[in-house]
C-alpha cells in the first residue's frame, strides 16, 4: 500500500470575519502506466477520470519488438501505479523498472489466470483443461506473475504443433484472448486501482462490475455464434500463435507457421507442414494480424487456394478510427471475420 500524490492546499491565517472555509484543490488523478494497449483499455473502463492513463506500446504496436526507451523510463518512475500482462509477455520490462527506479506498485493483470501452456490440448468442449477458468478470478499480486500455477498440462496436438513458446517460455502469455481471462483482467485490474487509491475504491468497484457484466454477456453470444458452426469448418490459419486460449474457448482450431512472438521466423520446413495441413484438413481461410505483415499468409494461400480474410487484432487494438479501438470492440471485429469466413468461403 501506498499513499497517493494528491494536489492539497490548505487555506490558514485568514482573518475570521472572511468567514473563509478551508479549501482543497482537485485531488490529482493516479498517474497510471499500462504495458500495452489492450490493457489501457481496460485501465480506462475502469479508471475513467480518476485515472491519468500513459500506454507504452499503443495501438497497432508489437510488444514482442518493442525497445523501451529513456522516455519510457521517465514515465515508469513517475507512476503510482504499473500494470502488466505478465506470463513473460513484456520480456524487456525488467530492465526498464531497473532503469527507471519504479516505486510504486504493480498490478499483474493474468495474476488470477490458469495459463495455458505450450502443448495443451484442448477437450472436447473447446478448453485446454481448466474449465475453472470461467469463474471469477480476483487476482492482484505484486510481481509475482505465475503465483499458485502449477504448469501442468496435457500433451501436443495438432493445434500448436512446433512451437515451443520461444522467448516467452512454457506457458502462452496471450490469455485476454478468452473473455472469461478478460474478467480476471478486469477484476485485477480494479482491484489494483482501488487498492491505490482508496477515496475512489467504490467508484473502481462500480465500473469493474459493469464492465464484467458487459464482458460476461459478449462471451455468451461468441460461444453461441461458434457453436452453430460446424466444427470441420473452425479452422483458420493466422500468422503468429496468438490465439490458442480463444482457440480453447471458442473451439476453434488455429494453425500458426509462427510461435508466440513475432521475433520468431518460420522455417522453410514449419511453412510446408502448415501448407500440407491446410490441404489436408480444407481450411478455407488465413488471416494476418494487425502486427505482422502479410508474406507468410500470402505464400499459404497462394499455395493452397485459401482466402486471405481481413486482419485479425491479436495483441494490439486499433487507433480510435480503426476497427478496434476497445478490448470489447476487437473481440466483436474478430469474431466476426473468422465467422463470415467459415460460414461463406
Amino acid at each position: 500500500m501506498f499513499m497517493r500524490r494528491t494536489a492539497l492546499a490548505l487555506l490558514a491565517g485568514l482573518p475570521l470575519a472572511a468567514h473563509a472555509p478551508m479549501a482543497f484543490a482537485d485531488e490529482a488523478p493516479l498517474e497510471v502506466v499500462a504495458s500495452f494497449s489492450i490493457l489501457a483499455d481496460m485501465v480506462r473502463e475502469i479508471g475513467g477520470d480518476h485515472v491519468a492513463l500513459t500506454t507504452l506500446v499503443g495501438p497497432d504496436g508489437d510488444a514482442h519488438v518493442y525497445e523501451p526507451t529513456p522516455a519510457d523510463a521517465r514515465k515508469i518512475a513517475a507512476a503510482d501505479l504499473l500494470v502488466i500482462n505478465g506470463l513473460g509477455f513484456e520480456n524487456w520490462l525488467p530492465r526498464l523498472l531497473d532503469a527507471s527506479g519504479f516505486q510504486g506498485e504493480t498490478v499483474v493483470a493474468s495474476a488470477g489466470v490458469p495459463p495455458r501452456s505450450f502443448g495443451a490440448a484442448p477437450d472436447e468442449d473447446g478448453h485446454d483443461g481448466h474449465d475453472d477458468h470461467h469463474d471469477d478470478h480476483a487476482g492482484h499480486e505484486d510481481h509475482d506473475d505465475h503465483a499458485g500455477h502449477d504448469g501442468e498440462h496435457a500433451d501436443h496436438d495438432e493445434h500448436h504443433a512446433g512451437h515451443e513458446g520461444h522467448d516467452h517460455g512454457p506457458e502462452d502469455p496471450h490469455a485476454w484472448q478468452d473473455l472469461a481471462n478478460g474478467v480476471a483482467y478486469a477484476r485485477a485490474i480494479g482491484a489494483g486501482l482501488a487498492e491505490a487509491d482508496p477515496g475512489n475504491a467504490d467508484a473502481y468497484r462500480e465500473a469493474t462490475e459493469a464492465y464484467v457484466a458487459r464482458l460476461q454477456a459478449l462471451d455468451s453470444e461468441i460461444k453461441a455464434r461458434f457453436s452453430a458452426i460446424p466444427a470441420e469448418r473452425r479452422r483458420v490459419v493466422t500468422t503468429h500463435d496468438a490465439f490458442g486460449y480463444f482457440g480453447d474457448a471458442y473451439g476453434i482450431t488455429f494453425i500458426a507457421p509462427l510461435g508466440t512472438s513475432t521475433e520468431a521466423e518460420a522455417s522453410a520446413a514449419d511453412v510446408a507442414r502448415i501448407i500440407d495441413q491446410v490441404r489436408e484438413q480444407r481450411v478455407t481461410a488465413v488471416f494476418v494480424e494487425n502486427i505482422s505483415n502479410t508474406r507468410l499468409s500470402d505464400q499459404i494461400a497462394r499455395e493452397t487456394g485459401a482466402v486471405v480474410g481481413g486482419a485479425l487484432y491479436s495483441d494490439a487494438l486499433s487507433g480510435p478510427d480503426g476497427n478496434a479501438p476497445t478490448y470489447e470492440r476487437m473481440f466483436a471485429w474478430n469474431v466476426d471475420q473468422l465467422s463470415r469466413a467459415m460460414t461463406e468461403n
